[in-house]
Formats: structure tokens, C-alpha cells, sequence
């Protein structure tokens, strides 16, 4: 929805499907909410939201969301999206398990014509609820180069969720990536629960880096570490080691990205 759409708000136009397009909206009923979520899925949500309130930089964002979030809802990629001022470009940050790139798959997102505008307005249609896609397997993205890609790496199964502002339109979106059958409508309502919290989480860490004074890293060189990037891994490991973390990561700021085991080599080196 743009700017010019609130101003007709009194008499909306009815809402148009997206056509061919396998994306589903996925509501928590709003009496039992509650209900869709186990005992431990209750527990695991609380300890994010918790853990949540205490990311203020980018390793301690990493951290997070490769360690504690991984048992809230299972992800091989993550795609934070900021919208930009110049509609429909985006600001993005990304992180992903050790087979896959991520700073490829944030440069692809913001460049895509095709799956991200459906996504969005598949989210604006389902009034604002987490929507379902499979990038992968539907033909209307087919020759989409993000698309293509996910499908590549093996992480076409999406679910998008993400806030909007005071006009009803998208501020941040945020994408969850996975195989088919290890992310779906069951992991909509941690998400739809758990964004709120991880869109104040990102910003938080924009803001820092802003103060710090990084705000120009992401156009460093993807082929050497910077000592910004050494004390990321390093503060990758200090949290993996505090949230119990199993699975491999890679951060990605539009640099360098390594897998786990090359991040322990470097730290390992540095300190």
C-alpha cells in the first residue's frame, strides 16, 4: 500500500488475489493463540523474547538468531529487510548456515523484481499475518534470480512475516528460509510472536553502528577480514558458547562470509 492508497482509505478497493502464486496466509485464531505452542515451544519463546532485549550489536544479533532462535523456529537463511526511502528499494542484512552465501542471496534481494513484491503483497492482502511460500516448486518465479538461487541452495521454503508503519505500509519485512519440511505453518505463529522483537533487536544494532561509525561495512572487501569482521567471529564464538549453539553459521553485512569452522581458525588466530 503507498502513501496515496490511505488517503481513499474510506472506500478500499477489494482486495485482488495474487494469481498463480502458491503463497498462503497463515492466522493464529485469536482466541487460542496461545494453544498452537507447547509447553517448551511457550518456554523457547519466552527465552528469545528475553534474549532479545539484550542485543545491541551485530554479534550479539549473529548470536542470537543463529543459537537461541534456532529452537524457536529452524532456519537455514534469514533475511532482515529494512525499506528504503525510495520504494521498492531495501536495506538488507542477512545470515545463513555454512552452504550458503549470504552476502549473494541479500545483494539478489535487493535486486529481485519478482519474489519480493509478491511476498510483500501477499503479507499486505493476509492483513499483516506471516505468509507462506515455496520459491522453489511455483512456477510464477521461475527465471527470478533470488528465486533461483534459494532454490539452488536448497532453502526455497519461505515464510515471511514484518511490520509496517503508522500508514499501513511495509517498514521491515523479514524472511525465514529452510527444506521443505523443516520450516512451515507450524513455525507462522512463533514468528508472527517473535518479529516484533527481532525488528527492534536489528535496529538497535543499526543505530550502534551507526555511532560506531561502521555504517560503511558493508562495502568492504569480501575477500579479506577486516579487524571489524575478527571481532564479530570472535563474539560469534563467545555467544555460541553461552547460548549452546550447535549449528554452523555465517554472518554476512554484505562482506566476508565463513563457515564455522573457518570462523574458529580465524578467531583462533587473532586472539
Amino acid at each position: 500500500m503507498q502513501a496515496s492508497d490511505y488517503q481513499t482509505a474510506a472506500q478500499p478497493p477489494p482486495p485482488q488475489p495474487v494469481p498463480a502464486l502458491r503463497i498462503q496466509a497463515m492466522r493464529a485464531s485469536s482466541g487460542g493463540g496461545a494453544a498452537l505452542l507447547g509447553p517448551l515451544e511457550l518456554e523457547a519463546l519466552m527465552l528469545n523474547m528475553d534474549a532479545s532485549l539484550r542485543v545491541h550489536t551485530r554479534h550479539q544479533l549473529f548470536g542470537w538468531t543463529q543459537g537461541m532462535l534456532q529452537n524457536l523456529v529452524k532456519h537455514e537463511l534469514l533475511i532482515c529487510a529494512l525499506r528504503g526511502a525510495e520504494p521498492p528499494s531495501y536495506q538488507v542484512d542477512s545470515f545463513a548456515g555454512p552452504n550458503i552465501e549470504p552476502a549473494e542471496i541479500g545483494e539478489l534481494f535487493r535486486r529481485d523484481t519478482v519474489l519480493v513484491p509478491h511476498l510483500v503483497k501477499a503479507w499486505e492482502e493476509s492483513q499483516f499475518h506471516p505468509v507462506e511460500c515455496d520459491a522453489g516448486s511455483d512456477g510464477a518465479f521461475a527465471g527470478g534470480a533470488l528465486a533461483d538461487e534459494l532454490k539452488g541452495v536448497g532453502a526455497h521454503r519461505l515464510i515471511a512475516h514484518g511490520t509496517y508503519d503508522p500508514f499501513g505500509t511495509l517498514a521491515s519485512l523479514f524472511v525465514f528460509a529452510g527444506a521443505p519440511g523443516s520450516i512451515g505453518p507450524r513455525q507462522a505463529f512463533p514468528i508472527e510472536l517473535i518479529v516484533p522483537f527481532l525488528h527492534l533487536a536489528w535496529m538497535r544494532t543499526r543505530i550502534n553502528r551507526l555511532l560506531d561509525g561502521s555504517a560503511g561495512a558493508a562495502q568492504r572487501s569480501a575477500h579479506l577480514l577486516t579487524a571489524r569482521e575478527l571481532e564479530i567471529l570472535r563474539w560469534a564464538a563467545h555467544s555460541e558458547h553461552l547460548t549452546g549453539a550447535t549449528q554452523p553459521a555465517v554472518v554476512s553485512d554484505g562482506g566476508t562470509a565463513l563457515p564455522a569452522d573457518h570462523s574458529a581458525n580465524a578467531v583462533a588466530g587473532c586472539m
